[in-house]
């Protein structure tokens, strides 16, 4: 079944953040991963939103989602990540009706 990870990440440092930005596309390659939504303009139409900027990655199942953000492939990634921004991350399993 297919699965997504969403993250809601506020940004603090962009000029690091970009560099996050460059790496992630080739970890994803190896689980199948590709953007869905990668930041762009947004509209809060109902709640209170805790960070301004939303990801979307699409994998091919719920373990893939969990492999690429565990594997070495993204884990360097992932400290750059953490010292640019905060947010959230999480994995969820798709709708197939």
């Amino acid at each position: 079944m297919t699965a997504y990870m969403i993250a809601q990440v506020d940004v603090h440092d962009p000029q690091l953040f970009e560099k996050y930005r460059a790496l992630v596309p080739d970890t994803l390659t190896k689980y199948g991963g590709e953007y869905i939504v990668r930041g762009g303009e947004m509209a809060v139409l109902e709640g209170d939103m805790p960070f301004p900027r939303i990801v979307v990655i699409k994998f091919p199942t719920f373990d893939d989602a969990k492999n690429w953000h565990a594997s070495e492939e993204y884990k360097g990634a992932i400290e750059i990540r953490q010292a640019a921004s905060k947010g959230i991350l999480v994995a969820v399993d798709g709708y197939d009706g």
